[in-house]
């Protein structure tokens, strides 16, 4: 009793009720644009928010072996759950370092050079620096992801509750002068209100579709700074201890 109290005194409920099949259609089309505005901001936001969270994690334990860097061991399994740029940005340092390392050390060899220690030229730390890059612009493509969907949000909710507002006016004056006097003051209040609710519930959309779109591209553009900042952190890290210095 108490639900049906409350649908009969909703007002959106009531338009929606009173509304012919393409108010119904555009009262529909924007309650799926809500569900999909919240669905995808709560989601984007605690992504975010681990991703931050897990990246400050691993700059701390990064910082123990700041001396040692190619010897800290992770574990990427946990990767594909949540994600985690900063040791996504290690695995990959760690990786192609290793790789050119190897590689000099058997060109050493290859040389006759039997007690050949492996460097990294100016060359190789440009090569693993430009690998580095490329994963931050990924990263931030991936956090990105779908966000193109609240930018769209903010701009066709309004256009669609403006556009129930119009077939709502529209078939108001159409009824009135198809109908009789006695029933006129029912369809103005019905077209009216599909008219004006459907204009609110476009603001409502729109609105919370551009706060989360401008905080969640904020936040992303400034937690990829600090990608960046971390990398050359790890690089220079690296070139520290395996660049070889040039004595004349």
């Amino acid at each position: 009793m108490i639900v049906k109290n409350f649908l009969a005194a909703n007002p959106f409920f009531d338009a929606y009720i009173h509304s012919d099949l393409l108010g119904k259609l555009i009262f529909i089309g924007l309650v799926i644009l809500s569900i999909a505005t919240w669905v995808i901001l709560i989601h984007k936001v605690w992504l975010t928010f681990q991703a931050r969270k897990k990246s400050a994690q691993f700059f701390q334990t990064f910082q123990h072996h700041k001396n040692s860097p190619l010897n800290l061991e992770c574990d990427p399994s946990g990767l594909r759950k949540t994600p985690n740029p900063f040791l996504t940005l290690y695995l990959v340092l760690k990786k192609h370092t290793i790789d050119i390392l190897n590689k000099n050390r058997r060109f050493g060899q290859q040389n006759g050079d039997s007690n050949h220690i492996s460097y990294l030229s100016p060359s190789d730390v440009d090569f693993v620096e430009a690998h580095l890059m490329t994963t931050v612009a990924s990263q931030t493509k991936n956090l990105e992801k779908n966000l193109f969907i609240l930018s769209t949000i903010t701009s066709l909710a309004p256009f669609l509750g403006l556009l129930g507002t119009v077939w709502g006016i529209l078939t108001t004056f159409s009824e009135l002068q198809a109908q009789s006097s006695g029933s006129t003051h029912q369809m103005v209040l019905g077209g009216l209100s599909l008219a004006l609710a459907t204009t609110v519930l476009g603001l409502i959309d729109a609105i919370p579709a551009l706060i989360g779109y401008n905080y969640l591209k904020n936040a992303i553009r400034d937690f990829e700074t600090e990608m960046e900042g971390f990398a050359n952190e790890i690089l220079a890290s690296v070139e520290m201890q395996y660049r070889k210095v040039d004595v004349r």
